[in-house]
């Protein structure tokens, strides 16, 4: 969809990394990786939103901006300033929106779903250790086969831990740290039928 709005797989690419991560800076191969793309579409897609005021040059050590002439490791971020940041940004939120609906509603025909939330990268918290927490009764094949899809979407692994419920059921009677460092933290919940379920039950009381 968005390299239909965009006219370039690699543009659409290169503006959902800027945008999704708008406090980082890159350099030309590191995207290059990323993106998994030719070098050369790589800097021609980001000449081209130079030229747009959509991106800027850096310099990494002290964080300012350089001549193009005396730029010799260009880095780039995106221009927060640019007249259409907020709106551009919203569009790209909005479409990965989806995918994260979309990945919830096909693992959901892998088997049970109990529980399904998004953290790390999903969320721009680096310290995390997952990306990713399922709890549920999966085929595995299929679960990983729906996943590779996803991480294809977002052109990148995602860090995972899959519970099935009764392993999640004593790591929450126990009181596991890594658990409810990740049930404490900032995440999207996109499947709850734990929670929901017992607060369901409290409020019947």
């Amino acid at each position: 969809m968005l390299e239909q709005l965009f006219g370039s797989q690699t543009r659409s690419k290169l503006l959902q990394v800027f945008l999704t991560n708008p406090e980082t800076k890159y350099f030309v191969r590191e995207l290059t990786r990323a993106l998994n793309s030719q070098i050369n579409a790589v800097r021609r897609e980001l000449q081209n939103l130079e030229d747009l005021d959509i991106i800027r040059v850096i310099e990494e050590d002290k964080g300012k901006e350089l001549p193009k002439a005396d730029s010799k490791r260009k880095f780039y971020q995106v221009n927060p300033k640019f007249i259409i940041f907020p709106e551009l940004k919203s569009i790209f939120q909005k479409a990965q929106f989806m995918l994260e609906k979309n990945f919830a509603r096909e693992l959901k025909k892998t088997g049970s779903v109990y529980y399904l939330a998004l953290s790390g990268f999903f969320v721009g918290d680096k310290e995390s250790p997952i990306d990713m927490l399922v709890v549920g009764n999966l085929e595995k094949k299929s679960f990983e086969k729906v996943l590779r899809n996803f991480e294809k979407d977002f052109r990148r692994e995602i860090n995972y831990t899959f519970l099935n419920k009764e392993e999640f059921d004593y790591r929450r009677s126990v009181a596991d740290k890594f658990l409810y460092s990740i049930l404490d933290a900032n995440k999207i919940v996109l499947i709850d039928e734990i929670f929901n379920q017992a607060s369901a039950l409290n409020a019947e009381k």
